[in-house]
């Protein structure tokens, strides 16, 4: 049986991933002291430090579920339990990945506004990409490794640059396509449309986030997204109702952490 079109995740590349089945992750960082040079005199001032907490709780879930009547079960030529459970799995992991990319771009707080055209702009990418570096180069956390991601959309500018370039880099476009990695940054392509406007709401409360005409661009591993217990899935009869119900499910939690965030960059296309 054929599956549909599935799109690329991402959200694993780019985040830490906690699978460690706690719903309460404590980070606590402390106030950053700043040293100070002056004349010897063998004095020197006592400052006063502060701690504060810095938490990721679980509070959202993720879930899909079917019924597959028994007659459906035995008139089909392939195995739909095994099909439409490995549907579910991909349903799941990509709301987990859409969410988690979008919370991503929600709470970094360095911003940056493309030159007009946006990637589309062959001559643009080389800018865009230059100063997005620029944003976070000189923190020790740069080493972690450089990431952006976009949607397909933006793809052309990307080729168009990268056949353009020099030697060996164009030779490789040429002869590969679009190349996943451009002045030092990993670039991870979604399908257009998982930047988006949206409001999820849970028993929780409400996600929301803002980011049509967004993209995101970073330090790898300095946000955090948990997923106690992984995927889970349940198979149960139904009253009457011949058959069964299966569901797929996963709880998931996602931080930026508070001494991190100027390392992830809000990204308005122009």
């Amino acid at each position: 049986m054929q599956q549909v079109l599935r799109k690329a995740l991402v959200a694993e590349a780019v985040c830490e991933v906690d699978r460690s089945n706690s719903f309460y992750i404590h980070n606590p960082y402390s106030s950053q002291p700043t040293a100070s040079v002056a004349a010897i005199d063998g004095s020197y001032a006592v400052t006063a430090w502060t701690t504060t907490e810095d938490t990721l709780s679980i509070t959202d879930e993720v879930t899909y579920g079917e019924h597959i009547y028994d007659f459906e079960r035995l008139l089909a030529n392939y195995d739909l339990f095994a099909n439409r459970t490995n549907e579910q799995a991909y349903a799941v992991a990509q709301a987990i990945d859409i969410y988690v990319v979008n919370n991503l771009l929600e709470a970094g707080t360095t911003d940056y506004t493309t030159p007009a055209g946006g990637f589309t702009t062959a001559a643009n990418i080389p800018v865009i990409i230059s100063n997005l570096c620029s944003k976070v180069m000189g923190y020790a956390e740069a080493y972690k490794g450089l990431f952006l991601i976009i949607e397909n959309t933006d793809v052309p500018g990307f080729i168009q640059a990268q056949l353009a370039s020099g030697f060996s880099y164009s030779d490789a476009a040429l002869n590969n396509g679009f190349i996943g990695h451009y002045g030092g940054v990993d670039i991870y392509v979604v399908r257009t449309g998982t930047f988006t406007d949206a409001t999820t709401t849970t028993a929780s409360g409400s996600t929301t986030w803002s980011n049509s005409g967004r993209r995101v661009f970073g330090v790898k591993n300095v946000a955090t997204y948990a997923q106690p217990g992984g995927l889970n899935f349940e198979e149960k009869g139904v009253t009457l109702k011949t058959g069964k119900e299966f569901v797929t499910y996963g709880y998931v939690g996602f931080k930026l952490w508070a001494t991190k965030a100027a390392l992830v960059v809000d990204i308005l296309l122009a």
